[in-house]
């Protein structure tokens, strides 16, 4: 009998060999064209972004610092890295590779683990960025939303007379394209440093670019919200529902 089955044995073998010697990248998963980058996740030195330029956090910040560590267990502080590095950030104007190495000294951290943070999150900006950093949503509501998000960030390259990506010959404006910021239902909007600028139409955007340039001096910076009148994200055309008081087990009708 096993006389028998040993050419079908060794005919199987034969052709799973055959299978396991076969090419496997042969052909391509996809045929777009790949465009490889490393600005995400590799560091060179520059004149104003290298390790010998010194940077200690302020006795301010060092109290800021002080009462975020009070947040975490002492054997844990290393949870701590990315508030600090936002200390880091919003004292020295972008995270460089000398505020990375200090907060990786005071957490007593590997310097490699607080790269891998500052290098996964898109709001460390490792690279200098102008006074106003303007950030435009062009995900699909704000492109849907008002007037779209494509005439908003046309008038902002025109206004600011940069691309994306670009920081204006005076330092004062850094524009990016960004994804969705959470602000779907006041669409168009753009977010500046800290606030959320929203409702927007081409000639609101322009006149906000506008007064941010001449407020630069001051630090008066234009109020935050929507341009269009409205107070939050309420219906523009006015209440339209819970117009009177709602039925509850304290209300009766009138007539019993």
């Amino acid at each position: 009998m096993a006389s028998k089955l040993a050419p079908l044995f060794r005919s199987c073998v034969r052709a799973s060999s055959r299978v396991a010697v076969r090419p496997q990248t042969s052909r391509a998963f996809s045929v777009s064209a790949t465009r490889p980058s490393d600005s995400l996740n590799v560091h060179r030195n520059t004149p104003d972004n290298n390790p010998d330029i010194p940077f200690k956090f302020s006795a301010e910040n060092e109290k800021v610092i002080a009462e975020i560590l009070k947040r975490y267990p002492p054997q844990y502080k290393k949870a701590a890295v990315m508030p600090i590095l936002d200390v880091g950030q919003r004292q020295h104007g972008f995270t460089s590779i000398s505020v990375m190495n200090e907060v990786a000294r005071m957490l007593d951290m590997p310097p490699m683990r607080v790269y891998e943070v500052a290098s996964f999150y898109t709001m460390y900006n490792r690279t200098p960025v102008g006074k106003f950093f303007v950030q435009a949503c062009t995900t699909t509501p704000c492109q849907l939303g008002g007037c779209g998000s494509d005439v908003i960030v046309k008038a902002i390259k025109e206004q600011l007379g940069i691309k994306q990506g670009e920081t204006t010959a005076d330092g004062l404006f850094t524009f990016i394209e960004v994804e969705c910021l959470g602000a779907c239902v006041n669409a168009p909007m753009i977010q500046i440093n800290d606030d959320y600028y929203e409702d927007l139409t081409p000639e609101s955007v322009t006149q906000l670019l506008k007064d941010l340039k001449d407020g630069a001096a001051t630090s008066k910076a234009p109020k935050a919200g929507p341009l269009s009148g409205r107070q939050t994200c309420e219906n523009s055309a006015g209440q339209t529902n819970l117009t009177s008081e709602p039925w509850g087990a304290e209300t009766t009708r009138a007539d019993l």
